[in-house]
């Protein structure tokens, strides 16, 4: 099992947006193969930071989900929304790995 969490800090005008944008990109992981979960949260203590916590089966299933279309539009919808880059950690068997 691969988890995943990503964390973005969203710009506080492109919240709603953000937040709208990221419901079709839900929508279309959570068909993937492999995809066990993929949920999206804002933190309870920073109402601008948007939290994704995924789960998968195989780290290739994650893989292909990057490579996914819907992924890609979602990349370019979010980027101007955001007010800093996404930070990715994927988790597996007690290792964690950052890009």
């Amino acid at each position: 099992m691969i988890y995943v969490i990503a964390t973005t800090q969203m710009k506080p005008e492109a919240r709603d947006d953000y937040i709208r944008g990221h419901k079709a990109c839900i929508a279309e992981t959570r068909k993937e193969k492999g995809c066990v979960s993929y949920e999206g949260h804002v933190s309870v203590n920073d109402p601008n930071l948007y939290v994704v916590v995924e789960r998968w089966e195989t780290r290739d299933d994650l893989t292909a989900h990057s490579k996914a279309p819907h992924s890609k539009v979602w990349r370019e919808y979010s980027t101007p929304l955001r007010a800093t880059p996404t930070v990715i950690e994927i988790i597996s068997d007690g290792k964690i790995e950052k890009f």
